[in-house]
């Protein structure tokens, strides 16, 4: 590790181990688009205030508010004008994001005067491994508060800092106490802290997961530690005896730099259409434009074949459902991934609503080849050899310079880019996707 001068003060050699373990911090940036947005229009640090998608597109979701507009009920998630119901003088304001990356990598800069161990969680959190930065700064929470500090002062940000010996119960701290805050997990205090807490306050335990977990009994993370290992891995497979290591504080998991490679889990693409679908034709089309991104970042990082597809519908009531399913043979084209998708939503969906969103992504990828008897593995490798070219022709003349006849039927689906905001999730431990 480079050896870096910090804050005055903060020399010598002490230690910063939690009893002699890993000393990990997990630090997230507080309400960070909209504290952003409020360091560029300041009038707005004491008003509610929203940061919201595209309403043109009908993308008028809140992607985060400020603290006044979380005082009167406002939900990251929610559309604008559900929010706009609890809070009449909440302000809406359009994403900017290079204005947030650019925040973000001058906190990421304060990050690094402490450590060079530090893995991105997204573009407001980090961890950071602090262990053997005990030579130059203290203890871990004296670097966490630190950190806070340069933050507030520096940036005009502020950021609540999670300190823990492993990265699960980092990331919990820090959930803890928002805004400005830094909480120490340690293996004194963990069981009278964390144990207490529902089990979906864990990293990684979603919606679907907390439900299974609640049909056996299970509803806080002490119950979940406290469980048979056993009927967990019988119930949840391999996933029982990961969440069962994690809510007993033994995540082992290393802090990966940012630019170490990470381990892709699924590769997928939503979009919130700008008018509801009516027709399964429609649904259709939309999913092969979807496939096709899905398909090319496939390509692009050589991921081989997905094993298998999955869909997520959203009608325009906000019902969210959800499939997942295997095609016939591994697929990595676009109409292999499609066809599977539209089969899904098919057996899946029952029209009691117009469509307003849908989601298609892959996982379990393969480099094996396998030929059935019927013929579909040469059929999709003829679409896969396909879609490699017109990658090809996209990248060198633009991504309208082909496009597939269903598209005309719709000028506004045509001109739709979905590949330049397509999205690729790198793994957690053993983590599955929420079904």
């Amino acid at each position: 590790m480079a050896v870096r001068f910090g804050p005055a003060g903060h020399g010598g050699l002490r230690r910063c181990r939690l009893n002699g373990k890993r000393c990990i911090l997990h630090s997230d940036l507080n309400n960070f688009y909209a504290s952003v947005e409020c360091l560029r229009r300041p009038e707005f640090w004491n008003k509610p205030l929203a940061v919201c998608g595209s309403f043109e597109d009908r993308h008028g979701v809140v992607l985060a508010k400020n603290m006044p507009a979380k005082q009167m009920g406002v939900k990251t998630g929610e559309v604008f004008w559900q929010a706009k119901q609890k809070c009449p003088e909440l302000v809406s304001v359009p994403a900017d994001f290079p204005a947030y990356i650019k925040v973000s990598r001058a906190v990421r800069a304060i990050y690094e005067r402490f450590t060079d161990r530090i893995e991105p969680f997204g573009i407001d959190e980090c961890w950071l491994d602090v262990t053997e930065s005990r030579f130059l700064f203290g203890d871990a929470r004296e670097i966490a508060e630190c950190i806070r500090a340069a933050v507030k002062r520096e940036i005009g940000v502020t950021v609540s800092v999670g300190v823990s010996w492993n990265k699960i119960f980092a990331k919990l701290a820090s959930d803890l106490k928002k805004p400005d805050a830094v909480t120490v997990i340690d293996e004194q205090n963990y069981r009278n802290v964390v144990w207490r807490l529902p089990v979906s306050n864990l990293l990684y335990v979603g919606k679907a997961t907390a439900k299974r977990l609640l049909q056996l009994g299970i509803g806080t993370i002490g119950d979940l530690a406290r469980a048979d290992e056993a009927m967990l891995t019988a119930n949840l497979g391999k996933w029982g005896k990961v969440l069962h290591t994690y809510a007993n504080g033994e995540d082992a998991s290393e802090v990966l730099p940012g630019d170490r490679p990470h381990v892709v889990k699924s590769v997928g693409n939503s979009l919130t259409c700008y008018r509801d679908l009516t027709s399964p034709e429609e649904v259709h089309t939309l999913l092969l434009l979807l496939s096709e991104s899905v398909s090319a970042r496939l390509t692009e990082k050589g991921l081989g074949r997905a094993e298998t597809v999955k869909i997520s519908v959203t009608d325009n009531a906000f019902r969210v459902y959800g499939k997942q399913g295997k095609p016939r043979v591994p697929v990595s084209s676009a109409k292999g991934i499609a066809d599977c998708a539209f089969a899904l939503f098919t057996s899946l969906y029952s029209w009691r609503a117009p469509v307003r969103a849908l989601g298609v992504s892959v996982c379990d990828f393969t480099v094996a080849e396998q030929l059935d008897l019927f013929g579909n593995d040469r059929q999709e490798e003829k679409s896969a050899k396909a879609d490699a070219a017109v990658l090809r022709l996209r990248e060198k003349y633009g991504s309208g310079i082909v496009q597939r006849a269903a598209v005309f039927q719709d000028a506004r689906l045509k001109n739709i880019d979905i590949k330049g905001t397509h999205l690729i999730r790198p793994a957690s431990p053993d983590a599955p996707d929420e079904e």
